[in-house]
């Protein structure tokens, strides 16, 4: 089975979402955490551009993520920047820790990969419980446009040695039923004209309704839910291309 975030795909995260780059989300989640005095847990923390500025301005932050590249690479930038993290490998669906947390944040869409529906619903069954009385839960998701078997889209990035990264990428499958796609991924880097790294990656992503993912979170039993649209608080999304973020309480 192929997987994601492997190496060539990490470095081109951390190039294409560098650490400073903000979608109003960086904003969005300093402001809803400001009066968070206590741990704040960000499963899927990837390269750490939400993690790094919320650490900056004083929040107690920690993180976890499946892919082993993605936390070196994480590391490395908080240690740039002087910074220290508790960070660590782990899965949403089955971390497991000695503690709990005011607030859990999965920003960008991240825990739309968990494309199994059974998965998703052990992973925010994990949220909960691992959050104090009181805390929140912070979780974005977006849905899905593009629907188009084996059209290939291609991009390409330069590094800073001079190396060019390209990606092609083709969705294979669409589950309508399950409410998933999977597409695969081909990342190169050619160095000189040659080439010197290839990878293969299999990138699911599931989707929810609006109002399907509010009546999961209820029946989990979270409370006062607020749906948010491209990080306007309360603005209740209107169109198809905004990404859409929860808000929930543990009581």
């Amino acid at each position: 089975m192929l997987g994601y975030y492997s190496k060539l795909s990490s470095e081109v995260y951390d190039m294409d979402k560098y650490i400073g780059l903000s979608f109003g989300d960086v904003e969005f989640y300093r402001e809803r955490l400001a009066d968070c005095q206590g741990n704040i847990l960000e499963p899927g923390v990837g390269t750490g551009r939400i993690l790094i500025p919320l650490l900056e301005a004083g929040y107690q932050v920690e993180g976890f993520d499946v892919s082993d590249e993605m936390l070196k690479i994480c590391h490395r930038n908080c240690e740039e920047r002087g910074l220290h993290a508790n960070l660590f490998k782990g899965q949403m669906e089955s971390f497991s820790l000695e503690k709990e947390y005011e607030a859990i944040i999965v920003p960008t869409g991240t825990f739309l990969l968990l494309h199994k529906r059974e998965e998703s619903i052990k992973a925010l069954k994990n949220f909960y419980q691992y959050l104090s009385i009181g805390g929140r839960l912070v979780i974005d998701i977006f849905l899905q446009t593009e629907f188009t078997l084996d059209r290939i889209s291609t991009r390409t990035w330069e590094t800073r040695n001079g190396d060019v990264i390209t990606l092609e990428s083709k969705i294979v499958e669409v589950d309508y039923i399950n409410q998933y796609t999977i597409a695969h991924h081909r990342y190169e880097k050619w160095r000189n004209g040659e080439l010197v790294r290839t990878e293969l990656e299999r990138f699911p992503l599931r989707w929810y309704g609006v109002e399907e993912f509010r009546t999961i979170l209820e029946q989990l039993g979270f409370k006062n839910v607020v749906i948010s649209a491209d990080y306007h608080y309360e603005k209740y999304p209107t169109e198809s291309s905004e990404m859409i973020t929860f808000e929930a309480i543990k009581l």
